[in-house]
């Protein structure tokens, strides 16, 4: 798709992530057309993962779980091993097409610019963005496409950059996470079209010949979902009516004060249920809540962990912490569990070397002890969540009873 404004012409080059024919017809492009900036849909921290091998050495577990980013891990993960995934029956790495066009923009001695929003920021938008329900339909489809064996032909991946096909997707994605597709597709559709705008405004023209008119010419390598947003942004900021400044999308939306207050209210109604069982009922009703909630918590926390095949002692973490920690706001069982796992069980050489790998499969996920300590965080915390939820109506019959 060719747009022209004012002096300057955009060449977006819509692509398939894992697409052989996408990287030629890129080279060839970029080739042929000599544009004064190639601006690709990529960001710093991917692009080095692309160009220096595996960016997982760098990754401090204890810390992620430390600092509560145990969900962004495994879904950044999930993405990155089922896009792999896709283009391995085709032999074609994940992102390659844009690796190509920054080392063909090289080739010509052309600038290019690194255009795309940082990924963790993107993922943690979308999850803040997201309500309860939302946040468990998004878990589900990263754990589905997490285990999934789907393979697709070389024919399908072409199809994904035909209009029809892609409205089909996005139509699907709106239906079922609104939120989600708000924020992976149209903000990054006006972040990224800000980024080609500044980058071509900062150009030179050094390739005349091929010029028309003189007029700058920008070549953007990006994914074929974002062509049509990009291109009606790029129009809108020709002419002055959107402003190329995008920083707001670098923030993360705070909690909403619903989220804020629930994270109270639960522990709250769960430590005023069992004083009113030991005020009321009597110091026997009020054991037998403790009991309860304490079996009920932490034994699903527990079963989390097992189900994830968690060293014993951070199963046992996971019972007695549970209970705990649901009537704290500040801190997750999965912390906890996920700490001792990876303290107990260290990452080994091998584990780091075959991460990419070993996530393509449910198999591999319970082999490397990266993932394996990624899954006890999960299920243990997910089990707990289910035990909080549980045990309320099981602690409130005891006192109607």
């Amino acid at each position: 798709m060719t747009i022209t404004l004012g002096a300057t012409e955009f060449k977006l080059i819509g692509t398939a992530h894992v697409s052989k024919e996408s990287i030629e017809e890129v080279k060839n492009i970029i080739n042929g057309e000599k544009p004064d900036m190639v601006c690709v849909e990529l960001d710093e921290g991917r692009y080095n993962a692309i160009t220096q091998g595996n960016q997982w050495e760098k990754l401090n577990l204890s810390q992620v779980f430390r600092e509560g980013k145990g969900f962004l891990v495994i879904a950044n993960l999930v993405l990155a091993s089922f896009q792999r995934r896709l283009g391995s029956g085709l032999g074609v790495k994940p992102g390659e097409e844009m690796k190509v066009a920054v080392e063909t923009a090289k080739e010509n001695g052309i600038p290019h610019s690194l255009c795309d929003r940082e990924v963790h920021t993107t993922l943690r938008r979308a999850w803040a963005r997201c309500g309860l329900w939302s946040k468990a339909k998004l878990l589900a489809s990263l754990m589905a496409s997490a285990f999934t064996t789907e393979k697709l032909s070389e024919q399908e991946i072409e199809a994904l950059k035909s209009g029809n096909e892609l409205d089909g997707m996005m139509g699907e994605l709106s239906n079922y996470l609104p939120s989600v597709k708000e924020t992976l597709i149209d903000e990054r559709d006006r972040y990224l079209a800000s980024k080609i705008w500044t980058s071509s405004s900062s150009a030179e023209i050094g390739n005349t010949d091929g010029n028309t008119a003189g007029n700058k010419k920008i070549a953007a390598v990006i994914g074929a979902g974002h062509m049509k947003g990009i291109a009606a942004h790029l129009e809108k900021l020709s002419a002055g009516s959107q402003s190329a400044d995008v920083s707001e999308l670098n923030v993360i939306p705070p909690s909403s004060v619903f989220s804020k207050i629930a994270k109270f209210i639960i522990p709250a109604a769960i430590v005023a249920l069992v004083a009113a069982g030991f005020l009321r009922a009597g110091t026997a009703t009020g054991f037998s809540m403790v009991l309860k909630w304490v079996l009920w918590n932490g034994s699903l926390a527990a079963i989390g962990a097992c189900l994830a095949l968690a060293h014993p002692l951070a199963i046992l973490v996971s019972f007695l912490g549970a209970p705990i920690t649901s009537l704290n706001p500040f801190i997750g069982v999965g912390i906890l569990s996920g700490l001792v796992q990876v303290t107990l069980l260290k990452p080994r050489v091998s584990d780091v070397q075959n991460i990419m790998e070993d996530a393509n499969g449910l198999k591999g996920w319970y082999r490397n002890r990266i993932t394996r300590a990624l899954l006890v965080f999960f299920l243990s915390s997910l089990g707990s969540s289910i035990g909080t939820f549980v045990s309320i109506p099981a602690i409130a019959g005891l006192l109607a009873g």
